[in-house]
């Protein structure tokens, strides 16, 4: 643009300068306006009050719900409308407002805590033929936990009720989860397994509520199995003294030996538990009609470690020189875990020689590390005492 006098031209720079100020304000205005948004909303949630987490127990038609709110109580409560109807279902995770009477918002699903404690398989592929020797206990547990399950009118036909509960004591590594779940793979019913120690809460009547959330799993799932592991965990033998946590653990067994009481032996629900130490259960658990069969798993004989080690090589290649039974004679003492153990070392030891067959030198090398490794745990634990 082309100016006749100096005023008109210093005008127009100034008129320009002036513009680009006031575009460089007017973004500066809307960056503070967008920071005054997101503090004035920041202060909104600080000034809030806080939601209290509930799960959903039931909908009723009247519009109200059944909730158990985190805070203890269960409260039968409203709902928002703003909130999808449609998603309340049993077992929900909502938000109730401050003062618990409202539903103002469904959660995102996350793992129950009951769900994290316990292994759910719908059917159990191990069966009886992955079990070396224990003849014996495989037969008394067809007769008295899968008899019951498949065919509970001959039981009825004869009069008799099987036994609420079994349980299975002997040293570790003896096969007894192995051999409940080979029982439910057998039965084909869902077996739910959980450790006993895992029931132990420090919130006063927590243990004892996840006692009873495992058996109304197990009877909404039925016919089932519930194993019960490492059981000694919440039924000892009880004490007239002890600390508040000893007296939860007492709650929690307490209220295991109520929910054995209170099922009928033939309502497709049987109870197994394990443990390393019969001679510390509280004989409330042993009387008649709770754990009243107990079956002793003990050390393999040699005819067992010859069994269990043609279960655990039957998916390897064996090389023409190895003889099983001289191994089996060898490893006096072995649990089936330390012959699982001894296999997987003789297959490594195969893998170092860049071989695909597992030799008799092979056995024996991973026989010495297996005793090697046996000696230093119980020398270890020896110091311990």
């Amino acid at each position: 643009m082309a100016f006749t006098r100096d005023g008109d031209v210093c005008e127009s720079v100034e008129l320009r300068v002036l513009r680009e100020k006031v575009k460089v304000l007017s973004q500066v205005k809307a960056s503070l306006e967008r920071d005054l948004e997101y503090y004035r909303g920041e202060l909104a949630k600080l000034l809030a009050p806080p939601y209290i987490e509930a799960v959903v127990l039931e909908v009723f038609d009247n519009g109200k719900v059944l909730v158990k709110s985190s805070s203890g109580p269960n409260l039968v409560v409203d709902v928002s409308s703003s909130v999808d109807r449609s998603k309340l279902r049993v077992g929900a995770l909502v938000a109730l407002n401050s003062r618990g009477s409202t539903i103002v918002e469904v959660l995102p699903s996350r793992y129950d805590p009951i769900a994290k404690l316990m292994v759910v398989e719908e059917r159990p592929r191990v069966t009886f033929s992955d079990i070396g020797g224990l003849k014996d206990q495989i037969r008394e547990l067809q007769e008295i936990v899968i008899l019951p399950l498949k065919h509970p009118e001959l039981l009825v036909e004869m009069g008799v009720e099987p036994p609420k509960g079994v349980l299975l004591y002997g040293p570790p590594g003896t096969g007894k989860t192995l051999l409940a779940r080979a029982v439910a793979g057998e039965a084909g019913v869902t077996f739910i397994s959980l450790v006993a120690s895992e029931l132990v809460n420090k919130y006063i009547g927590e243990g004892a509520r996840l006692v009873r959330e495992v058996f109304r799993l197990a009877r909404s799932k039925a016919p089932s199995i519930v194993f019960i592991d490492e059981i000694d965990a919440i039924a000892a033998r009880r004490l007239d003294v002890g600390t508040s946590g000893e007296r939860e653990v007492q709650r929690t067994m307490l209220q295991l030996l109520a929910e054995l009481d209170g099922f009928n032996p033939l309502e497709r629900v049987k109870v197994i538990a394990a443990t390393n130490r019969l001679d510390i259960l509280d004989p409330a658990l042993l009387r008649p009609g709770r754990f009243d069969r107990i079956i002793e798993l003990q050390l393999p004989d040699t005819q067992a470690r010859l069994e269990i080690l043609k279960i655990h090589t039957r998916k390897t290649r064996l090389a023409d020189n190895v003889d099983l039974l001289e191994i089996a004679k060898l490893t006096e003492g072995f649990t089936g875990a330390h012959l699982k153990h001894l296999v997987v070392e003789a297959a490594y030891s195969a893998i170092r020689r860049n071989s695909k067959e597992i030799t008799q030198e092979d056995l024996i090398e991973a026989l010495n590390k297996v005793k090697k490794h046996r000696r230093e745990a119980i020398t270890q634990l020896q110091s311990h005492i």
